[in-house]
Order: C-alpha cells, then sequence, then structure tokens
C-alpha cells in the first residue's frame, strides 16, 4: 500500500475520526478538578500523545498532497488547529491552553454530512447578511418605541436604547416574554399587548424563519448537486466499463481473424 493509499483509506479516516471524539471526551474530563488530582499526569500524557499523532497526520497529508494541502480550505482549517496544540501554553500565550478544545472542531472536516452542513451555512453568508440588516432595522425601530413608550415606568427593561433592544431580543426568543415581561408593562399600559404581538409577528415569525428557510434552501442545494456528481460517477463507471468490453471484443476478432 502506498503512502497516499494509506493517508486517503477509509480505515485511517475512522481511525482519526475515533481518536478526536476520544480527545473529546478527555478534554472534557480535563474540566473535573477532582479527576485532574487523581489523574491530572495521565490525561495530560494522553492529550500529548493525540497531539503527536493529529501533527504526524498533518505530515503525511502535506508529504502526500505537498502544495494542493494548503490550496484546500478544509485542510488549512485542520493545520491551524494542530499548529495550535504544539505552541506552549505559557505566560501570555496561556489563552492558547483554552482554544485547544477547537481540535474538536476537525470532526468537521472529517464527516461529510458535516461538511455539507457548514458549505451550506457558507453559502448563505450573503442572504444571511441581508435578512440581519432588515432584522437590526427592525430592532432599532422598535427599541426606540419601545423607550419612548416604557421607558419612563419600566427602565430596567427599556430605560435606554441599549437596554431596549436586549430586552427586545429576549422577547425575540420568547424566553419569559409573556410572564416577565409583557404582562407587567400591561398593568401600566393595558394596550401594550398590540406593540409586543406585532414585534414577535415580524421578528419572530417572519424574520427568524427567513434565516431557517435560508439555511434548508441551501443544503437541499448541495444535496441536489452532490446527486447530481454522484450519477455523473455512475455513468462515468458504466461508460468504463462498456469501454473495457469493446476492447476485449475487439481483441478477442483481431485474435480469430488472425
Amino acid at each position: 500500500m502506498s503512502l497516499r493509499q494509506f493517508v486517503t483509506s477509509k480505515a485511517f479516516q475512522h481511525f482519526i475520526t475515533g481518536l478526536i471524539i476520544f480527545n473529546g471526551i478527555t478534554l472534557g474530563l480535563a474540566t473535573s478538578q477532582g479527576l485532574m488530582a487523581s489523574y491530572g499526569a495521565l490525561i495530560h500524557t494522553i492529550d500529548a500523545v493525540i497531539i503527536a499523532i493529529f501533527t504526524a497526520e498533518i505530515t503525511l497529508r502535506i508529504i502526500v498532497h505537498r502544495g494542493a494541502f494548503f490550496k484546500d480550505p478544509w485542510s488549512l482549517f485542520d493545520f491551524f488547529v494542530v499548529a495550535i496544540s504544539l505552541v506552549p501554553a505559557t505566560g501570555g500565550l496561556a489563552i492558547l491552553r483554552v482554544l485547544r478544545v477547537l481540535r474538536l472542531f476537525r470532526l468537521l472536516t472529517v464527516v461529510p454530512q458535516m461538511r455539507t452542513i457548514i458549505g451550506a451555512l457558507i453559502g448563505v453568508i450573503p442572504g444571511i447578511a441581508s435578512v440581519s440588516m432588515v432584522l437590526l432595522l427592525f430592532f432599532y425601530v422598535f427599541a426606540i418605541m419601545a423607550t419612548q413608550m416604557y421607558g419612563t415606568h419600566f427602565p430596567q427593561w427599556f430605560g435606554t436604547l441599549g437596554e431596549s433592544m436586549y430586552t427586545l431580543f429576549q422577547i425575540m426568543t420568547l424566553e419569559s416574554w409573556s410572564m416577565g415581561i409583557a404582562r407587567p408593562v400591561m398593568e401600566v399600559s393595558p394596550y401594550s399587548w398590540i406593540f409586543f404581538v406585532i414585534y414577535i409577528l415580524i421578528v419572530t415569525f417572519i424574520m427568524v424563519n427567513l434565516f431557517i428557510g435560508l439555511i434548508v434552501d441551501a443544503i437541499f442545494t448541495i444535496k441536489g448537486e452532490d446527486a447530481k456528481e454522484t450519477e455523473e460517477d455512475a455513468h462515468m463507471g458504466e461508460l468504463k466499463a462498456l469501454r473495457s468490453e469493446v476492447a476485449e471484443l475487439k481483441s478477442l476478432l483481431k485474435e480469430r481473424l488472425q
């Protein structure tokens, strides 16, 4: 087996996937002070071995793919994550110890389904940016209205423009918006329910669902492209098989004619 076949084999990919999952478990165990007090040395040793294996894997991929490795965004992400793990997390670089948990995001590069979802998210960034601008405009307009109408009686929620926007964000998530915010306001302003209902209908039920619609549409588009590529690959395989059969028939005819 050549080095390229070894690196690109399913067995090797499954091993790396399993190692990433195992590393996620050990990183979670490292957050327990009791476990670190008893098994800290073992956990650190396991972490060092995993980093060494990841480093060897990245090195092998660079050797196999050479310049093409650095042209692939997913490969660059893997390289960045492993490089962070190799930097000594001491002194001013202590923050890098926290960033080592980014190793778990390597699952995004080795699991095709996860890569599909991330690809869909990246593909809809322009659409999400447009919807975000419209949503921000609604936030701003409703925050000004809420500050002017309810800021005097409820300064903790609507005292300033920033507090109003944060309160409206909470209402958008539908977290304790009725009993926690709307009903206390209605005790002072009985018709304030109109404001809150209109806001929820526009921002929560329309604008937020636009985000979901964009992402779902992008995922279906990517799946459709993948299915088309799979179908084309199947057709190419059939053509190759037909060509090989035709070549065999030609060789048999030549032998008989001779």
